[in-house]
């Protein structure tokens, strides 16, 4: 009576080890690789985007299996030559930096954006006393920006200014870069600048937080639409992790779930009810605005 107990036992324990070997879950991640590597452009104050991505990477690293860290950088440029450099493997762009970063590193693709980031604006705001009421009314006023190569503080603003007739050389002295959107509504509340131009997403977050002082200043121009930040991948990434891995990293985010409590405390961080698609071609006019102001060589 042993021996069939035996052989059976035998039996289902090589099936077992079968269903583990042919399972369907996801490819396993090399325990040999480095972590995968994230970051974003500073475009807010440092302790803000450590909440944001310390949240995203520890949900990346569920999602796909695999330890996942955030690293900060100094600025945008930064970003951009460490992202062709190989040392960050999925970066946090606006539109002009992921256009710089993906002709720098040939291969790269614009993974996923937010909801609110295919058709983004941009806001001009100034001080209250002056009632200004187009973009016309700028001209002789002091103006800064966000950074310099920001696309919703700076490359965009540009263009709409152009389009209304405003050149750089049109403001009361040189104008700024103030380096984020938060510094840029400081610097027009406190009168350091009688204007600027800023993010919407950043606007409204800081009015719900109760940041701005509406009797100082006013948004007084919302501009037109345009494709703005987005996630963008090194081509490395899938020879490192796997094949399949850059697909795996597009539908962690467009698995993000609002009815999900941790999940939607994630999404309200980034100030999106959910993620999608995208691809380099949408941003085919950012590059091009680029180009005719210098800010992207061939």
């Amino acid at each position: 009576m042993r021996r069939p107990f035996l052989a059976t036992l035998i039996l289902l324990t090589l099936f077992g080890t079968l269903l583990v070997a042919c399972g369907t879950s996801a490819p396993a991640v090399s325990t040999t690789a480095r972590p995968l590597i994230i970051s974003a452009i500073p475009d807010q104050a440092p302790e803000k985007l450590t909440q944001i991505y310390t949240k995203l990477a520890t949900y990346l690293s569920t999602e796909l299996g695999m330890p996942v860290e955030y690293k900060p950088v100094s600025d945008y440029t930064t970003s951009v030559t460490a992202f062709k450099a190989g040392e960050l493997d999925l970066v946090w762009y606006g539109g002009l930096t992921s256009v710089q970063a993906r002709v720098q590193v040939p291969g790269a693709q614009a993974l996923a954006q937010r909801d609110i980031d295919a058709t983004f604006h941009s806001v001009f705001i100034a001080n209250k006393a002056l009632h200004l009421a187009s973009l016309a009314d700028l001209k002789g006023h002091s103006f800064t920006f966000g950074g310099e190569t920001s696309t919703s503080g700076r490359l965009m603003p540009q263009y709409f200014l152009q389009q209304a007739g405003v050149s750089m050389t049109d403001f009361k002295g040189p104008a700024g870069f103030s380096g984020t959107h938060d510094k840029t509504i400081q610097l027009v509340s406190d009168g350091t600048y009688e204007a600027g131009v800023l993010n919407q997403q950043v606007w409204l977050s800081r009015l719900a937080e109760g940041k701005v002082d509406r009797s100082k200043i006013d948004l007084f121009y919302t501009s037109p639409t345009f494709y703005d930040y987005n996630f963008v991948i090194h081509p490395d990434a899938a020879a490192r992790y796997g094949a399949g891995f850059t697909e795996r990293v597009r539908a962690a985010f467009l698995k993000l779930d609002a009815s999900v409590p941790a999940q939607k405390e994630l999404l309200d961080l980034f100030g999106a009810k959910k993620f999608i698609a995208t691809k380099n071609e949408n941003y085919n006019l950012i590059e091009a605005v680029a180009r005719d102001i210098g800010k992207l060589t061939p």
